[in-house]
């Protein structure tokens, strides 16, 4: 897919903007805090419902104005389509000029991967980092799996607002039986999406691996942690944790704390891996996610890649747009470069875009 057109109003440092893409690449150059990223941002909250920068919707919004607007206009395979957003007192999104009823009723509609500088995080951060990671995927590909970690969240909530109650007003600990159990049985529905994706990624990680790192040496591994894979095993493992849990006041086991980690030569990268090593192994779970996504819909998504130039040496880069060319891409650069023939360029100055 590709996206034609997108069409800003009063969003962030844009006043009235539209730009037509090249359905192959686009390269967003000039001097920082200009409003580059701001592109990738607008087409992200089209395809996700939110923000990958900020969780205030009024900073959305131009400075001085009431309201923004976002209008997408989409190719896929087998139809065009229109997204849109209109940010204010509330935020909403229409598909094809029909409002939802729930910001999640728009995922899957715009199929993008993206990079930006703070994906390292995935390999350097906590586990929440990587769980992010795999459920913006997994959501992505499944928007039911949405559904499903929101109940299990707010199982949580009360399970753990109910741990303080008891230890706190002496409430009876059996009453934990009724969380328990719902818990258990979204945490074994969570963790079947997840190990079907690990999978997935696991089945592809080292041939990709190989293609960017253009060594052949490194043996790269993916490994899936979790206190469970069964609602009978989730439900065991809570009420073996429930008198640390009470004294603690929250749950502290269960798949909201499940992770994964990345191995080279059955190293652990996050410890013992170099910088470069590090922000390659982003590099290669990003191209397995762009490959799962082309494979789950028969379907080649956009890649966003913000400030992308800057994090990678020359080579890395070269040997990551080879493996890129079938989608549309979008580049946000300081310094305008020359990536392909088939390219169009454009000019950020201070919230205006002009081709160039």
């Amino acid at each position: 897919m590709y996206i034609k057109k997108i069409h800003l109003n009063h969003f962030r440092n844009y006043h009235q903007q539209e730009i037509e893409f090249n359905p192959h690449i686009n390269i967003f150059y000039g001097n920082n805090a200009q409003g580059k990223t701001n592109i990738i941002e607008a087409i992200f909250l089209c395809a996700y419902g939110k923000s990958f920068r900020s969780k205030k919707d009024k900073e959305l919004i131009q400075f001085g104005e009431k309201s923004s607007k976002i209008e997408i206009l989409y190719e896929m395979k087998d139809r065009a389509g229109k997204i849109s957003s209109e940010i204010g007192e509330s935020k909403i999104f229409f598909v094809n000029d029909i409002k939802q009823k729930k910001m999640s009723d728009i995922l899957g509609k715009i199929h993008i991967v993206i990079f930006t500088p703070d994906d390292i995080e995935i390999i350097k951060g906590g586990p929440k980092e990587r769980r992010k990671f795999l459920d913006m995927m997994i959501s992505s590909l499944r928007p039911h799996y949405v559904h499903l970690l929101n109940h299990y969240n707010q199982i949580l909530e009360q399970r753990n607002y109910y741990l303080k109650k008891i230890k706190l007003e002496d409430k009876p600990i059996t009453m934990l039986d009724i969380w328990d159990e719902q818990l258990a049985e979204d945490a074994a529905k969570i963790y079947t999406y997840r190990k079907y994706f690990i999978e997935k990624i696991e089945e592809k990680i080292q041939d990709i691996h190989n293609i960017i790192t253009k060594s052949g040496k490194e043996a790269i591994k993916i490994k899936y942690i979790s206190n469970g894979s069964t609602k009978e095993i989730f439900e065991e493992n809570l009420k073996k944790s429930r008198q640390v849990d009470i004294y603690r006041g929250f749950t502290g086991i269960g798949i909201h704390r499940d992770d994964f980690m990345i191995y080279i030569n059955d190293r652990q990268v996050s410890i013992f891996g170099s910088q470069g090593q590090q922000r390659t192994v982003v590099l290669t779970l990003k191209i397995c996610e762009l490959n799962i996504v082309k494979e789950e819909l028969q379907e080649t998504p956009i890649l966003l890649l913000d400030d992308f130039m800057s994090e990678l040496d020359e080579q890395r880069r070269k040997n990551f747009l080879e493996n890129i060319k079938d989608s549309q891409v979008i580049i946000t650069c300081t310094d305008k470069i020359a990536i392909d023939v088939n390219q169009s360029n454009f000019l950020i100055e201070d919230g205006v875009c002009q081709n160039g």
